[in-house]
């Protein structure tokens, strides 16, 4: 999506007097300048002695916003990198939302995406405010005038800025600051510049939500119930009764759980094991994994949807019937938990007019009301503060906000007065948080006499993510959740009669995005099948998939271009020595495009280890050429080590996982050497996040049938055939 802006419309509204400089957001939507923080919220701000801050809309949860939009902002500025600090923006749906989901939220690897001329316009705003201010103080042209590193000069004088932000401040903004172009960057695009919130997570000062602790708390674990869709009937916490720490536990007003409170989180969890409940498990899911793919199989026979525009099944059906050769290809998924380092926490504390939570919030437009309907609250009476939250892979960005739910629940259950900190455990997030849905694939594909493709019928089975939650009137379309076929039902590729059908899937289990969502499950099949449809035709596959991305579109030219890049890169058409294996694989997702090459090698005892990833990626304009390698190679990691092993199963209702010895993690063991090319580009940045992610797959189980000959389309890989090193 590119992502325009009318730069008039952002800069409104005129400067008070006083010492201090704030660009931002005015109350109706436009960017503004003024010295009050209060009248707005800003995305700069420039203290009485000098210091710039910029306010990122975006949390930070290691993907590197914090780094990202401060480049934005001082490249516009010519700030000085070493002394400007950033700070967390505070919760306003109205004034940080973000643009592409129209409120404050951070996901879908949109925060560079959505942002880009915002900071870059703050930037140039409050930068033209300094530069008139000199000018005016030194009476030279402010043509004569320049900033570097935070220091201004002209006419052969020099300020900072503190001695020239009380000047600016009175100044007009202009209605349209210029921007760099982009031969003219000095940090965007620059190699090694130092992340914003490295040295903090290196030396302990990075606050975390788990870090947070205010006096006369208490904390609280929650005793939910082992079914997903059970109610609680009662429960009896008298075995916990003078058990150390323990205080007290208490019901939680929607009955999803009990609420355990004590002086301490171990005391709160060894009080918590003590306590017996009843649940209700009349509308629970106590189906098992097996079950439940069954039942997603079945769906699989008569599709309730067509995912692609135009596409007719009867049409698709007819022309693989009347194909030369016939590809035929069942592929099975299980669910996934997120499993992010730092478990779901946070904490409530009560304040002059209402509460205050403390939280890694990674949505706030949704984390405000709820906290507020559950207190009996005005948005206005609750306060988020945000900080850095230790991983999410999509996990605290949940339609019900789970976690600060039960922490508002549980501050209210104990009369609204004392600050509470609730606490999930790993084990509590894997056996009853939220997961990628299970999917079920089924796809046949014909070729004609050449190996060209003639028809593809595909079929997916899934749970809808968005239907039954806030996100469902603006993101569901015509019955379709976009999540469940993104990246199969809006394949780039030019295939002749290709058809989607869709069939939602109903359980109790709750599911959500996972890194790069319904594109892991979809790029896997639809990559894999790619390798298969060239094997069966003798094609190379490279050049298979380069005829069906022969066209001059955007998307054609740039996914063309990865796929060149990472196959020369990775020396493809060179031979390889005995023992190794090579696979490819390119997708769009997130707007952005990337290839990847992975190399396999077997041992002598036929177990298949991975040797290295060559990636190729086009984002767009590469704002931190670092942090797009680092998401490149962390995306990589993240989906070899769930195609691997991972899987959550469970039997009679029941997740049989608990914590990473039965949910195991990539291991440093298991990751390769990741080398990553990115491509020089003009156009606007798209995301980084996840997009590294759904090619990782498939492209290992395309290296591993070149080395065994063996296609792996259920999963986990190893439970299914395939053993690592």
């Amino acid at each position: 999506m590119t992502i325009q802006a009318n730069r008039r419309s952002f800069l409104k509204g005129a400067a008070s007097v006083g010492a201090a400089l704030f660009v931002g957001l005015s109350p109706s939507g436009g960017l503004a300048a003024g010295t009050q923080q209060a009248v707005f919220n800003p995305f700069v701000r420039i203290a009485p002695d000098g210091v710039v801050t910029v306010i990122v809309k975006h949390f930070e949860m290691g993907q590197g916003t914090t780094t990202g939009l401060t480049t934005l902002v001082a490249e516009e500025l010519d700030a000085d990198w070493d002394t400007i600090t950033v700070d967390f923006a505070a919760s306003d749906n109205n004034r940080y939302a973000n643009l592409l989901f129209g409120a404050q939220g951070t996901g879908g690897s949109t925060a560079i995406a959505n942002s880009f001329m915002q900071y870059r316009q703050a930037g140039a705003a409050a930068r033209d405010m300094l530069v008139r201010a000199a000018a005016a103080r030194w009476s030279v042209p402010a043509t004569d005038i320049r900033i570097e590193k935070s220091v201004v000069s002209g006419g052969g004088q020099t300020a900072t800025f503190a001695d020239l932000v009380a000047d600016a401040a009175q100044l007009t903004p202009a209605a349209e600051p210029r921007l760099k172009d982009p031969s003219e960057f000095v940090l965007i695009g620059k190699d090694h510049l130092p992340r914003k919130d490295s040295n903090g997570k290196t030396d302990g000062s990075a606050i975390f939500a788990m870090d947070v602790s205010v006096p006369g708390m208490v904390y609280a674990v929650v005793l939910h119930a082992p079914r997903f869709g059970a109610v609680l009937k009662g429960f009896d916490s008298s075995a916990a009764d003078g058990m150390p720490g323990f205080i007290g536990a208490k019901a939680l007003g929607n009955k999803s759980g009990v609420a355990v409170y004590a002086k301490s989180t171990w005391a709160a969890i060894q009080a918590r094991d003590a306590i017996e409940a009843e649940w209700d498990d009349s509308q629970a899911e106590t189906r098992s994994s097996a079950d439940l793919m069954v039942y997603h199989k079945s769906l699989l026979e008569s599709p309730q949807h067509e995912g692609r525009k135009g596409a007719d099944r009867a049409i698709a059906e007819a022309a693989v019937a009347d194909a030369s050769q016939v590809i035929e290809a069942e592929f099975t998924f299980p669910n996934l938990a997120h499993a992010p380092m730092e478990p779901m926490n946070c904490l409530i504390e009560p304040t002059e007019t209402g509460v205050r939570v403390h939280d890694g919030c990674q949505f706030p437009a949704i984390t405000h009301p709820t906290v507020a309907a559950i207190l009996g609250l005005k948005p206005e009476q609750v306060e988020i503060k945000t900080v850095y939250a230790g991983g999410s892979f999509g996990r605290r960005a949940t339609p019900t906000a789970d976690y600060q739910a039960d922490a508002a629940f549980a501050f209210a259950a104990l009369g609204g007065k004392m600050p509470v900190k609730l606490i999930w455990t790993r084990e509590d997030d894997i056996r009853g948080g939220y997961y990628r849905p299970m999917a079920a694939h089924k796809a046949r594909i014909g070729l004609d006499s050449e190996g060209r493709v003639a028809g593809w019928d595909h079929r997916v089975a899934a749970k809808s993510i968005l239907k039954g939650t806030p996100f469902e009137a603006v993101l569901v379309h015509e019955g379709i959740d976009e999540t469940s076929i993104e990246g199969l039902g809006n394949s780039p590729y030019d295939l002749p009669n290709f058809s989607v059908g869709l069939s939602d899937a109903e359980s109790k289990m709750p599911v959500l995005w996972w890194r790069a969502v319904g594109h892991t499950h979809n790029a896997y099949v639809m990559e894999v099948l790619m390798d298969m449809a060239a094997h069966k035709a003798g094609r190379d596959p490279v050049a298979f998939r380069l005829d069906y991305l022969s066209g001059d579109s955007a998307d054609h030219k740039r996914l063309a271009g990865v796929l060149k890049k990472a196959a020369d890169a990775a020396k493809w058409n060179d031979p390889l020595s005995e023992g190794r294996g090579r696979g490819i694989a390119v997708h769009k997702s997130f707007n952005s495009y990337v290839a990847e090459v992975v190399e396999v090698s077997r041992t002598d005892d036929g177990a298949v280890r991975i040797e290295k990833v060559t990636c190729a990626v086009d984002c767009g304009v590469p704002v931190n050429p670092d942090v797009i390698r680092a998401q490149m190679e962390g995306g990589i990691g993240y989906g070899l080590g769930a195609i691997m092993r991972n899987a959550i199963t469970l039997t009679d209702g029941i997740v049989d996982q608990e914590n990473f010895p039965d949910y195991e993690p990539i291991r440093i063991s298991d990751m390769p050497e990741i080398e990553v090319h990115i491509m020089p580009s003009t156009e606007v940045p798209t995301g980084v996040g996840e997009p590294g992610l759904p090619p990782s797959g498939p492209a290992l189980a395309n290296a591993i049938h070149s080395l065994t000959g063996q296609w792996i389309t259920h999963l986990p890989m190893a439970e299914n055939g395939v053993t690592f090193a």
